[in-house]
């Protein structure tokens, strides 16, 4: 039994899409003789004539929404500056106890590294590392 045009007159009377039009087993005698926008109607009511729930967007596709590369880009510059200042601190902070003499130029070398490598957050770090 092809019901596609009573599936169509339908989605338009109902103002839904084709898709979300249930026809129920028990009425389809019904709903062929149907023809007329107030028999579909009628039909709609009586519950022959179902229409079926729009499934919500999942909240991680959301979630991930505002992820562009402008974002992306803003992030990495953020870090980098950070990284920047912080690493420039420690520098003159290690350059300074070079000329003080209370760091060898091998510990000083070693230590540069390791402020490259971002091991140390903050000087209080670094100076606690160095009395170690």
């Amino acid at each position: 039994m092809n019901l596609t045009k009573k599936r169509a007159l339908a989605s338009k009377v109902l103002k839904v899409g084709k898709n979300r039009i249930l026809f129920s087993e028990e009425s389809l005698s019904e709903i062929k003789e149907a023809i007329t926008r107030q028999d579909i109607l009628d039909l709609h009511k009586s519950g022959a004539i179902q229409i079926k729930e729009i499934k919500g967007r999942k909240k991680i596709v959301r979630r991930k929404h505002r992820r562009g590369i402008g974002k992306v880009k803003k992030k990495v510059n953020v870090r980098k500056q950070e990284y920047v200042i912080i690493t420039r601190k420690l520098r003159t902070f290690l350059k300074h106890l070079l000329k003080t003499g209370k760091v060898d130029k091998e510990t000083y070398r070693g230590t540069r590294k390791q402020i490259r490598a971002r091991k140390f957050k903050s000087k209080r770090h670094l100076k606690e590392s160095m009395e170690e």
